[in-house]
């Protein structure tokens, strides 16, 4: 059944509105995969914050249109869902990646993220391997500990050598006497 006017505008408005909040964007092609899949890949989906969308190409266009994702309206071609990134720019590309390992009728396009058009599987793996905030955070305070670390060991060595040095001593006048 076809969409009306009025259906057609709503469609536009909510991809546009929720690609205006997105932090990246995958387009694949999942010609082939049945309703079941469809469904696991939605609900995998809604628990990695990934709003996933199967819009007609020309609403997809005009939708994209004026956001930072217009790189991606000329790949825009034969059916396609597009993946939106709501939390970190990486979990679409992930939820992607790790759907297509199980099942190989999924196949990632592009992806755009910051302006920027990323074709090509070594360009999508990319952003799929980027870390998620929690990563990222944990990774963050690794560093900044580090020297921290290192100082308080240096600081307590001192110390520690001063006792070995008097220990020394002590032990070469017990076997003088």
């Amino acid at each position: 059944m076809a969409l009306t006017l009025e259906q057609k505008k709503a469609v536009v408005a909510e991809v546009s509105e929720v690609a205006a909040q997105a932090y990246s964007l995958v387009a694949a092609e999942y010609r082939g995969l049945t309703v079941d899949e469809m469904t696991e890949l939605r609900r995998q989906a809604r628990e990695g914050g990934v709003h996933l969308r199967v819009v007609k190409n020309t609403l997809a266009r005009r939708a994209l249109a004026g956001t930072e994702f217009e790189c991606m309206v000329g790949v825009l071609t034969g059916p396609l869902l597009l993946a939106f990134s709501q939390e970190d720019p990486g979990a679409a590309a992930r939820l992607v990646r790790d759907f297509a390992k199980e099942h190989e009728l999924l196949v990632a396009r592009a992806a755009a993220l910051g302006g920027e058009l990323l074709e090509g599987p070594a360009e999508i793996e990319r952003l799929a391997s980027l870390p998620t905030r929690e990563q990222a955070l944990a990774m963050l305070m690794g560093v900044m500990k580090a020297p921290v670390e290192k100082l308080a060991r240096t600081l307590n060595e001192v110390p520690g050598k001063l006792v070995r040095t008097l220990a020394a001593v002590r032990d070469q006048k017990q076997e003088a006497a």
